[in-house]
């Protein structure tokens, strides 16, 4: 009798490249078990192929699921922009845009506060949004080459929210040659705005907010 032995990757090529063997030899087949990975048991090399396609069925229809709720989730969000981008485009009192804006944030974004601060726009009358004398702000938000996310920022822009928030987005208002303003998403997760998030929906956001406001400049 020979006293080779195998080690495992040989006998799993032997097995990969003849795919015959187990039907050669059925009875073998049968005969095999291996350990449950769950339960403390042995499983038939059958029962155990048809628990591994369960397993993988389940896993991928957990994926699915994902897919259709990111799907749901981004047609809402989407239908939400264009309701928002509609209501500032409806406005005829420049006076009321930043309200609008403002408003209609905070029903498309529930679970987020949301803070508006705007200056030297010298068509605004409303004292209720300006911030005209906070010269350091002006200056933080001048250079912001794009929305700052994260626990910190400049923190006085915390105390724009009722409850301080755990995390906020701060997204410049802006024209090709001035700042004048700053739209502010606040959460109570400090994970929820994250320094290496991706900021492409918030600046856009800004620049149709910024669209919108830069009626007051005039």
């Amino acid at each position: 009798m020979s006293d080779t032995t195998f080690e495992p990757n040989e006998v799993a090529i032997f097995l990969k490249n003849n795919p015959s063997f187990f039907e050669d030899h059925a009875s073998l087949f049968a005969s095999l078990s291996i350990p449950h990975p769950y339960a403390d048991r042995t499983l038939s090399l059958g029962e155990r192929q048809v628990l591994t396609l369960r397993t993988q069925s389940k896993a991928l229809e957990w994926k699915l699921a994902e897919l259709m709720h990111n799907a749901s989730s981004n047609a809402s969000i989407s239908n939400s922009l264009t309701l928002w981008c509609s209501n500032m485009l409806a406005e005829k009192n420049s006076q009321k845009l930043p309200a609008t804006v403002l408003d209609s944030l905070k029903q498309a974004f529930e679970q987020l506060d949301v803070a508006l601060r705007l200056w030297d726009l010298p068509s605004l009358r409303s004292k209720k949004y300006k911030l005209d004398e906070d010269t350091a702000l002006h200056a933080y938000a001048d250079s912001l080459a794009k929305p700052y996310c994260g626990t910190e920022g400049h923190l006085s822009i915390h105390d724009w929210f009722e409850e301080k928030p755990g995390s906020v987005a701060i997204i410049p208002l802006r024209t090709e040659n001035r700042t004048f303003g700053l739209l502010v998403f606040g959460s109570d997760k400090a994970e929820h705005f994250s320094p290496d998030m991706g900021t492409s929906f918030l600046e856009t956001l800004g620049k149709l907010a910024s669209a919108g406001l830069s009626r007051l400049i005039k």
